[in-house]
């Protein structure tokens, strides 16, 4: 199992990469960025666990050396959000990465599962699925946009409430997507149930959908949620691989293309968006089933889920669109389909 880290160096992707080298599960580990890869890859090499560890930078055709042969990559690249900024401000600079990092996927690993990460997640995976689509070799059940670190601070949030010791142990299905409104906590879906006053609910879905803001603030500027990101991105990499390994029975909410995801068709009817997050099924195919917690939705949470469908469209629009007024992307005569 080679896995592949795209923006190694920053601030999700070191923790990140430090938990995958810790991974069993992972045969090779390789680290790519625009800086300091070769440092970073030392460090971890040292560590005693099975992967070996390779650092790779631009020059020498490193991308396409660190996604060669790549079964998972994952793309936490990207600037980070800085107090006042909202995930779409990053748009501009963070959809270019994306979009020039799955070009070089569509090229050398075609068939691996990808997991992005790199915000605004909304629009940089409708942005990686028309690349994808252009090369010829988009696989929606191996697309992903990485959502666990909304359903991580519901579990968290939640234990603070209830008094669970094991945060972990309540799954909280949180739907939609990935930023503010978009970001749908369905605690009446809890299990086991949980009782949330009603005078606290308001709050605990506001800290659900902007608790990425309460980290900015914390930090005074000084970054945004990097460690509790580099966890989640690992958590749901790691069912992935499992998954991939034949492990059965796994689940976990990941941003997925609805009409190439058996079960999605109906959520994408009752939805109207083409992307959205619900409960995953993985599997070595990778999303097998999209289930559908849309349709048992109570009356506060559907009103949620209106504010939340309205964001999305026009934020998967902007992915689309950026990718169509762009340069087109022709690939690779051996890759051509």
């Amino acid at each position: 199992m080679k896995a592949c880290v795209a923006g190694a160096s920053g601030g999700i992707g070191q923790p990140l990469s430090l938990l995958l080298k810790a991974c069993p599960l992972i045969d090779e580990l390789a680290l790519y960025d625009v800086v300091n890869t070769p440092g970073v890859a030392a460090d971890l090499s040292h560590i005693s666990t099975p992967a070996i560890v390779t650092g790779y930078l631009p020059k020498d055709d490193g991308m396409k050396q660190a996604f060669a042969g790549c079964d998972i990559v994952v793309i936490p690249a990207g600037i980070p959000r800085k107090p006042g900024m909202t995930r779409d401000d990053l748009f501009k600079i963070n959809a270019g990465i994306v979009r020039d990092l799955i070009k070089g996927v569509a090229e050398s690993c075609p068939k691996a599962y990808i997991l992005i990460i790199s915000n605004p997640v909304n629009s940089t995976v409708p942005i990686a699925a028309e690349v994808l689509k252009q090369a010829g070799v988009f696989d929606p059940k191996k697309l992903f946009g990485v959502t666990t670190l909304d359903v991580v601070r519901a579990e968290t949030f939640v234990a603070g409430i209830t008094g669970e010791k094991s945060p972990s142990k309540t799954t909280i299905p949180v739907i939609g997507g990935h930023s503010g409104e978009t970001i749908v906590p369905l605690f009446s879906q809890a299990k086991p149930s949980v009782n949330i006053p009603a005078e606290k609910l308001d709050a605990l879905v506001n800290r659900v959908q902007f608790g990425g803001d309460e980290v900015v603030k914390a930090k005074d500027g000084a970054g945004s949620a990097t460690l509790s990101m580099a966890y989640a991105g690992f958590r749901f990499a790691e069912k992935v691989i499992k998954a991939a390994k034949g492990e059965k029975g796994i689940v976990e909410p990941s941003y997925v293309y609805l009409p190439g995801v058996s079960g999605g068709d109906s959520i994408h009817k009752t939805t109207g968006c083409d992307f959205f997050s619900v409960p995953i099924e993985l599997g070595p195919s990778g999303a097998e089933k999209a289930i559908d917690v849309v349709s048992s939705a109570n009356e506060h949470e559907k009103k949620l889920l209106e504010a939340c469908y309205s964001g999305l469209k026009g934020n998967i629009t902007k992915g689309v669109e950026f990718v169509a007024n762009g340069p087109k992307y022709v690939p690779a005569p051996q890759h051509r389909l």
